[in-house]
C-alpha cells in the first residue's frame, strides 16, 4: 500500500502515523551514512540509491535484532528487524521526505530458515523502538482475519453498486456487522438466563404505580 509516494506524502502533513509496506525494488537513500567525497573540482557525489531488498542483503548479522512475534502455520516465527532513516525515490526521481525504513525478516525459530521478508516505510520518529514496529507488524494479520471474517459472514465482498457512494454505503453496513457479530461473540455464554426473559414475564407485569407517583395521582393530591 505504500508503493504511491503521494499517498504517504499527503499522510505526513495530517499527523497520521503510518507503516505502509513497499516493494523490494524501492529506491531509496541512507540517512545515516555519510555522502562521499568530494573529488577535485567537480560536483560533489550524491548517495547511491541501491534497492530495499539488496541493501538488507549486505547488513552484517550484528546489525539485526531479533524478536519473537507471534506462531505461524508450520510453528513458532522469530523476526529479525532492522530500521534505518532514509529518503524514498520519487516519480521524478528526487528525494522524497524524510521516513523510516523498517525491514522485518521472518524465520522458523529451529530451523533458521527465512520465510518472509517484509519492508515498509514509516513516518514515525528515529527513536520509536523496534517492539513498537513490530507490535505493528503483527496487528495486521488481526486485520486480515476481520476481513475474511467481514467476507464470510457480513457479505463485504457480495456486492453490486454503480459508484463509489453506494461501495462506501456497502463496505460501512459489513464492517458494522461484524462488529456486531465480534461484540456477542466475545461476550460468550450469558452466566444468567433470567437477564434476557420472556416480555410477559411477571416482572414485566408489575404495576409501576406502587413504585412511581403518576402524573394524575400528583394532579389530585394538589
Amino acid at each position: 500500500m505504500g508503493r504511491p509516494y503521494w499517498c504517504r506524502r499527503r499522510l505526513a502533513p495530517l499527523a497520521e502515523r503510518y507503516r505502509l509496506a513497499v516493494p523490494s525494488t524501492t529506491l531509496r537513500r541512507d540517512q545515516e551514512v555519510d555522502a562521499p567525497a568530494s573529488r577535485g573540482r567537480s560536483r560533489r557525489p550524491k548517495r547511491p540509491w541501491p534497492r530495499v531488498d539488496q541493501w538488507s542483503a549486505t547488513l552484517p548479522a550484528d546489525a539485526w535484532t531479533t524478536l519473537d512475534v507471534r506462531d505461524g502455520a508450520k510453528g513458532p516465527l522469530v523476526v529479525d528487524l532492522v530500521k534505518r532513516r532514509v529518503v524514498a525515490r520519487t516519480p521524478q526521481r528526487q528525494e522524497g521526505h524524510a521516513e523510516v525504513l523498517v525491514v522485518s525478516r521472518y524465520r522458523e525459530r529451529d530451523s533458521h530458515k527465512v520465510v518472509k521478508v517484509d519492508f515498509d516505510l514509516s513516518n514515525a520518529e528515529p527513536t520509536t523502538p523496534l517492539v513498537a514496529f513490530a507490535r505493528v507488524a503483527k496487528a495486521e494479520h488481526r486485520i486480515e482475519e476481520c476481513l475474511q471474517r467481514s467476507k464470510s459472514e457480513a457479505g463485504l465482498a457480495d456486492y453490486e453498486v454503480r459508484n463509489w457512494t453506494g461501495w462506501h454505503h456497502h463496505q460501512t453496513l459489513s464492517f458494522i456487522a461484524t462488529w456486531f457479530l465480534v461484540t456477542e461473540t466475545r461476550r460468550g455464554k450469558k452466566m444468567d438466563p433470567g437477564d434476557n426473559g420472556a416480555p410477559d414475564t411477571r416482572r414485566h407485569r408489575v404495576d409501576p404505580s406502587p413504585y412511581v407517583s403518576m402524573r394524575d395521582d400528583v394532579t389530585c393530591a394538589a
